[in-house]
């Protein structure tokens, strides 16, 4: 299950995390972001209790976003003991994001 997090709870759930992190940073209105979309929500399944699995909406998260620097959307970051390791900008297919996740495992 993909965890919906926002500037409030992001530092607890993402930053404290004890397992690797993939955070979804997406938009409503953004056509590639729901594209990539079911393809977290899978990955999220595939992955349960060995990763957490996040989304951020942009929209109403601009301070989180802004932090990570996040200009184009969709943008999938992987975090590791609270720091950013891997980046993933644009729609890739469900194989590429499986990739970065198991090279973090």
């Amino acid at each position: 299950m993909t965890i919906k997090v926002d500037d409030t709870n992001f530092e607890e759930i993402v930053l404290k995390s004890d397992k690797p992190v993939l955070v979804d940073f997406w938009a409503e209105w953004c056509g590639p972001c729901r594209m990539v979309g079911p393809i977290v929500d899978e990955l999220a399944q595939d992955y349960d209790g060995k990763f957490v699995v996040t989304k951020v909406d942009v929209d109403s998260c601009p301070a989180t976003a802004a932090k990570f620097g996040i200009r184009n959307i969709p943008t999938i970051i992987f975090l590791k003991n609270g720091e950013v390791v891997d980046k993933q900008v644009g729609a890739v297919p469900k194989t590429a994001i499986a990739e970065k996740m198991n090279a973090l495992l």
